[in-house]
């Protein structure tokens, strides 16, 4: 008695699982969202050099056009900056800054369809007027990119923050 007694929460429990389980009669195997192809891949992770090209000669119009019109840049220890006259004005406030060195290289690349993520490094040093010694940062960077109707990919979220630790 105590074994039938024992069985029956198993029983209702297995009843409850099938007999929620949905069943979706509009699944259509050849609707599946594909993987990306490898020449999504190569289109993502050349966003790095573009970057590191752009940044370098701080040419804002190449920098903005490397994101989607709606864009955030989410920057540690600042408010997100949205859309690409965000991302402009941001760069603009440089001006008096010379980049010595940008490195940005995506390592990790995945997503499915129109939408990726990349997992990156950066490596930055820059020289501020009137100042002798340049600043160089490291770090890690997440981008969400959406691919764009003629194939392009763009960036669409962009985080970074850096390794090195605060000071004191």
């Amino acid at each position: 008695m105590k074994r039938i007694v024992s069985l029956i929460p198993i029983v209702i429990l297995l009843c409850f699982t099938f007999g929620c389980e949905s069943k979706d009669d509009d699944f259509d195997e050849g609707k599946m969202v594909a993987a990306l192809s490898d020449e999504d891949i190569a289109a993502i992770k050349a966003i790095g050099p573009a970057i590191d090209k752009a940044t370098l000669a701080m040419d804002i119009d190449a920098i903005v056009e490397l994101y989607t019109e709606n864009t955030l840049l989410m920057n540690q220890n600042e408010p997100i900056i949205q859309g690409r006259v965000g991302v402009a004005k941001y760069y603009k406030a440089f001006k008096n800054v010379t980049m010595k060195e940008h490195k940005h290289e995506l390592l990790e690349v995945n997503g499915y369809g129109d939408i990726a993520y990349a997992r990156g490094a950066y490596k930055v040093a820059y020289v501020l007027e009137n100042v002798a010694e340049p600043i160089i940062d490291e770090g890690k960077t997440l981008l969400i990119l959406r691919k764009q109707p003629e194939s392009s990919w763009l960036i669409s979220i962009f985080c970074w923050n850096s390794n090195l630790p605060l000071p004191d």
